[in-house]
């Protein structure tokens, strides 16, 4: 960072914009609903159709469509397994590998 200098007693300092900014702290959050799901689903654990629901503000059953169908076009292989008293779903792998 450079030193500002003062030019008749006044310091100026030019702020970065904010381009800049998302160009240094690279944001990585995803872009859609879809890709937030996604994300979630592909952890070791998985996710609830509650917290799914959370996410991204559907109804549960809007929930369970997108694994069905945009999950499935989008070549993934969603699994369920019954944890105690709940139903976690997570990506196992994408189809073809």
């Amino acid at each position: 960072m450079l030193c500002p200098t003062p030019v008749d007693g006044v310091v100026s300092v030019a702020a970065p914009t904010f381009g800049a900014l998302q160009k240094e702290t690279k944001m990585t959050k995803p872009k859609t609903k879809i890709d937030r799901l996604i994300a979630r689903l592909k952890r070791d654990k998985g996710a609830t159709i509650e917290e799914l629901a959370r996410l991204t503000g559907w109804q549960k059953h809007s929930v369970r469509g997108a694994m069905a169908g945009s999950l499935k076009k989008k070549g993934f292989v969603v699994s369920s397994e019954k944890v105690g008293a709940e139903r976690r779903y997570r990506i196992v792998e994408t189809a073809g590998e």
